[in-house]
């Protein structure tokens, strides 16, 4: 079987964390790693090497899962890029993402305030969660000197859409006070809109000051198109079962989602990626999911969540109260533990399994790989980074 290869470029302060290419059933496009640095280079450089013609590289942001900063762990925030010849698309935001994209060399340099996100096409966020938009902000506001400025067209952000209800509550009543009761629940729509309105004292300045172009002339959200009737009832059934509906395309992808089964944060979407001649599908937050697995069949690489059940009871050990019980609940049945990961990725038959999000980001690295238990593919514990060839060299 055909091999692919992963490089890790490391961090600036850590270069002994950088890993070599390893092998896994696809194969890969060329890849370098390049010296530690502490800054951007001031001087024009091309970066990592795009992936020329089909080729494509999955390049792994962030792989550490959650809002907790977990002790001695050098994973940032869960965010991914996916680089099709000489342009990107992300998905997810975590924190770090703005630093993490700079170490990866994403996009072109030719002055000190360009890139990486000239190369930037497009943003695909998963769920809501902070950990998973942590950094949108960063993208919108301090791309105005990172290259967004200088894109020809409008960078779509596509997300799930607004909930339409509160979530249930979970423990006894009485109900907290809902934030923003008018409007408690925003799609990625909404939320876009309302980032930039949280900062249009910094929008204004540099528009008026500085003559940089507005927000609507860079930028927009969208609401990922699901049919409403998937919708419906997202408390009773937030996961019914569906088929993958496509809707984005360009030049180098073709973008599909599903539902997945991340309750009580609805909608909650994984998403297949597919270019002329590979498929990366990503799972975003989610249990076990039949959607998911119709979604990913025979894809090159699965990029899946994991979390570690030992950990989940070692923080909230029985006995629980109420709201620690639904805490356990949500932990275990919104996530897939790392004994039902292979699994997922043998059902849909694809050929590279690749963890990330994981939960704790400090776990030792050899246990997750018991993901490899029932699965007869190639497993990638991830590391920010890496940087996984698909398709054919």
């Amino acid at each position: 079987m055909p091999s692919a290869r992963r490089c890790g470029t490391g961090y600036p302060d850590a270069a002994s964390s950088r890993r070599p290419w390893l092998g896994a059933p696809v194969r890969a496009a060329a890849c370098t790693t390049s010296a530690p640095q502490t800054a951007a280079p001031a001087a024009p450089a091309t970066g990592a090497p795009p992936a020329e013609g089909g080729r494509t590289q999955l390049i792994l942001l962030g792989t550490s899962g959650g809002p907790p900063y977990w002790p001695g762990s050098e994973r940032e925030g869960i965010a991914s890029a996916l680089l099709v010849g000489d342009r990107y698309y992300v998905i997810d935001t975590g924190a770090g993402l703005l630093r993490q994209m700079r170490l990866a060399q994403l996009g072109n340099w030719q002055h000190e305030t360009d890139g990486p996100l000239d190369a930037m096409r497009a943003i695909f966020l998963t769920h809501l969660h902070s950990d998973h938009v942590a950094d949108l902000n960063n993208l919108l506001t301090e791309g105005l000197y990172n290259g967004l400025h200088r894109v020809d067209h409008k960078v779509q952000i596509w997300g799930p859409g607004n909930r339409g209800t509160l979530p249930p509550l979970f423990g006894a009543p009485p109900p907290p006070e809902p934030v923003a009761p008018d409007n408690p629940t925003p799609g990625t729509r909404e939320v876009v809109d309302l980032l930039v309105r949280a900062f249009a004292t910094d929008f204004n300045d540099r528009a008026f000051g500085n003559r940089k172009p507005v927000p609507n002339q860079l930028f927009e959200g969208l609401d990922v198109p699901i049919p409403a009737q998937y919708l419906a009832d997202p408390d009773g059934n937030p996961h019914p079962r569906m088929s993958p509906v496509r809707f984005y395309e360009d030049d180098r992808v073709r973008v599909s989602a599903a539902l997945v089964q991340h309750a009580p944060v609805f909608p909650a979407l994984a998403y297949r990626f597919e270019t002329d001649d590979s498929s990366v599908v990503f799972s975003g937050d989610t249990s076990p999911s039949e959607n998911l697995i119709e979604l990913a069949q025979g894809a090159d690489v699965l990029v899946h969540e994991v979390i570690a059940r030992e950990r989940v009871e070692r923080l909230l050990p029985a006995p629980r109260d109420d709201a620690q019980e639904g805490l356990f609940q949500h932990l275990i049945n919104a996530h897939t533990v790392i004994e039902d990961v292979g699994g997922v990725a043998e059902r849909a038959q694809t050929r590279t399994l690749v963890l990330s999000h994981l939960v704790p980001g400090n776990w030792p690295a050899d246990d997750w790989q018991r993901a490899k238990n029932g699965n007869s593919g190639t497993l990638v514990v991830g590391e920010d980074l890496d940087r996984i060839g698909v398709g054919p060299a």
